[in-house]
């Protein structure tokens, strides 16, 4: 037996109201590019919207002109999909609140993560998105995720209830330390004053 190996989110498709409606906010709001447009190949009565959210890959809505938006918070038992998460950087972070505020959005405010801020409030269907930003950048050559599996190990060694910034900055120097050679025997902190 083996593994069917995935390697990234290749899209992710959602139920959506008319088809105005999702491009102004995943377009309008979000800022994520229109990219590609045909009608639901499963349903001729459905349109099929397909939106690039920063990274290449993509977002894509299933829109019907006899649907219309409802923001009551979508089902969250097992097997429902609980919220959907989308990176931002540090300078949009800052920007968040005020751009919800201007256009009446409910948010949940920001929210501490310890690795990450991040805020909450729902798309015209009542899907959770939240917003979230890194609170550090990966060494060159490493992933987000390289970063969080050492600070996991880093946290758990110490006890610690929650991954912290301390763990953070401790797993880098881990991951430059094993990923960069130097020319120095000893590599261990000093005080040069």
């Amino acid at each position: 037996m083996r593994k069917i190996q995935v390697q990234g989110v290749h899209h992710i498709t959602l139920t959506g109201a008319d088809r105005q409606t999702s491009i102004d906010f995943w377009e309008g709001l979000l800022g994520m590019p229109f990219v590609f447009d045909q009608p639901n190949l499963d349903d001729p009565d459905e349109g099929h919207l397909y939106f690039d959210p920063g990274d290449g890959r993509l977002i894509t809505v299933f829109t019907n002109e006899t649907r219309t938006p409802d923001r009551r918070r979508t089902p969250t038992e097992p097997g429902c999909v609980h919220h959907l998460a989308f990176n931002v950087s540090k300078a949009t972070f800052s920007q968040i609140e005020t751009r919800l505020n201007e256009r009446g959005i409910g948010h949940s405010g920001p929210k501490d993560r310890g690795f990450m801020d991040s805020i909450y409030f729902k798309d015209p269907m009542g899907l959770l998105i939240e917003l979230a930003c890194y609170r550090f950048e990966p060494p060159v050559g490493c992933t987000h995720a390289d970063v969080m599996i050492e600070a996991h190990k880093i946290r758990v060694e110490r006890g610690d209830y929650n991954i912290q910034e301390a763990h953070l900055a401790d797993a880098i120097e881990m991951l430059v330390e094993r990923r960069q050679n130097s020319l120095s025997d000893d590599r261990s902190p000093r005080n040069p004053y």
